[in-house]
């Protein structure tokens, strides 16, 4: 398993109130792979410190990586350095440009 499709699989999972994946959000920091253990550790972040979606986003992350069948999940949640619009995709400030839309 690569980090790539790791990335690619979370992708499917959207921020709720913002209606963005969390990929594209820029929420995923860091992303390790033991593929003989079976283990992946990811080090993400959240919009904001009190997201009221906290729980919602960890568990749909831990429920993909786990129907990536990995043996376990370790996922941090990490605020330093603290979310900002700069951290969101290329892809996704270009389309949030075209559309005037600001966050």
């Amino acid at each position: 398993m690569t980090k790539e499709k790791i990335l690619q699989s979370l992708k499917k999972i959207v921020d709720p109130e913002l209606g963005i994946n969390i990929v594209d959000l820029g929420l995923i920091y860091k992303i390790e792979v033991n593929n003989k253990k079976h283990i992946v550790k990811v080090v993400m972040t959240l919009t904001a410190p009190f997201c009221p979606f906290n729980n919602y986003l960890i568990e749909q992350i831990k429920n993909n990586l786990n129907n990536l069948k990995f043996s376990r999940v370790d996922l941090k949640l990490s605020f330093d350095p603290p979310w900002n619009p700069t951290m969101m995709s290329t892809g996704l400030k270009k389309k949030i440009k075209g559309s005037k839309k600001t966050l």
